[in-house]
């Protein structure tokens, strides 16, 4: 088994499950899979998938509870990424950008500011940029940066 932190996945929703988990296995990584469910287990040795609880944010709460340094976290959720980011771990957004304790406050705070636009008018539509190649490009080399990074500590 590798020794040192692991790759935390807040699998849900990610799309970039087969990245990271390419990226772990080359850099002997222990990477885990935390979600409601729904996600097919690997055969690889390297990668454990832990099913938590349908309740909301149970994945986030497996996580934060076991993330620190050494580790690294991939996750769109904010609240999340910041309890990591607290925590000492290095994390990732799917689409490669980094966030760390120079940035989260920041990112936090424009998180806060759209969901209180989205209920302050209920016919707002649309969403965020969908997922492109480039995101998955930014994200292959961001993850073999913070890896390293990581296993530096």
């Amino acid at each position: 088994m590798p020794e040192g932190g692991a790759v935390y996945i807040d699998a849900d929703a990610c799309p970039v499950k087969a990245e990271a988990e390419r990226v772990a296995t080359r850099h002997v990584m222990r990477m885990v899979l935390v979600s409601n469910g729904g996600i097919r287990p690997s055969a690889n040795p390297l990668i454990e998938s832990v099913f938590v609880s349908a309740g909301p944010d149970e994945a986030d709460k497996w996580i934060a509870d076991r993330a620190g340094p050494g580790d690294v976290v991939v996750t769109g959720d904010i609240p999340l990424a910041a309890k990591c980011v607290e925590a000492g771990a290095k994390v990732l957004k799917p689409n490669g950008e980094e966030l760390h304790d120079r940035n989260i406050g920041q990112v936090l705070a424009t998180r806060d500011l759209m969901q209180d636009l989205r209920s302050a008018d209920p016919f707002r539509v649309g969403g965020g940029k969908p997922f492109s190649k480039a995101d998955r490009s930014r994200f292959l080399e961001a993850l073999e940066r913070v890896i390293r990074a990581a296993k530096a500590l």
